[in-house]
């Protein structure tokens, strides 16, 4: 079982790749198929992005590339820089809720972003829909994970890793809570409304930065 820190440096390795082929490749490059059995772990735990086969040059007709996947399909359904990181947002969602969009429990929500968006008005929501196992080692009592908050987070200064439980368990809720609102703000329901994979990236590394394994 992958901990928070682990999860975190693959969603952080899956949008590394996203940016430079979007960004810094020439010419650009959106994937138009992201979901799960698309990418594949190394002996080294990096992550690496595969099956390319719906895969546009941002220069080509996208309106005639579009993913076949349910649950992870941008609204309109085109190709598109905003339809690659939508879909990266349900990734995410998923890779920290462990549970596909299309799973039974979210037949009574109208979407998979209107399940998981409860936890933005209520903290206490995080232990119904967050993955248990995640927090797992904390409730252990396990040395394995430590966490510390940064500003990014907490919106105050550094602070020093402290093992008491109850404080990391706090810090745990709060980096899991941050991560669910960078995939929320990927999958915004409004093109317009999402964010860059660049962007994203830089988010998700300030949050990585308070997942500290001893």
């Amino acid at each position: 079982m992958l901990d928070s820190a682990a999860k975190a440096n693959i969603a952080i390795d899956i949008a590394s790749a996203m940016d430079y082929r979007q960004n810094d490749y020439n010419p650009p490059i959106v994937h138009c198929d992201l979901k799960p059995e698309n990418f594949l772990l190394d002996e080294d735990m990096a992550t690496h992005v595969g099956d390319f086969g719906l895969a546009r040059f941002i220069s080509e007709n996208l309106s005639q590339g579009k993913s076949n996947t349910i649950g992870y399909i941008a609204p309109g359904g085109k190709a598109s820089r905003s339809g690659d990181v939508h879909s990266f947002g349900i990734l995410l969602l998923e890779i920290f809720i462990a549970k596909k969009p299309t799973n039974a429990m979210f037949k009574e929500a109208s979407s998979f972003n209107e399940f998981t968006s409860e936890i933005t008005t209520d903290d206490q929501a995080l232990n119904h829909i967050i993955d248990p196992r995640l927090f797992k080692n904390i409730n252990d009592g396990s040395p394995m994970q430590s966490l510390s908050v940064t500003s990014s987070v907490s919106g105050g200064s550094n602070s020093s890793n402290c093992t008491s439980h109850s404080y990391r368990m706090e810090k745990c809720e709060e980096c899991l809570r941050a991560v669910i609102r960078v995939g929320l703000a990927c999958a915004a329901q409004n093109a317009r409304d999402c964010l860059s994979i660049r962007e994203v990236q830089a988010k998700l590394q300030e949050i990585k930065k308070s997942l500290l394994c001893s």
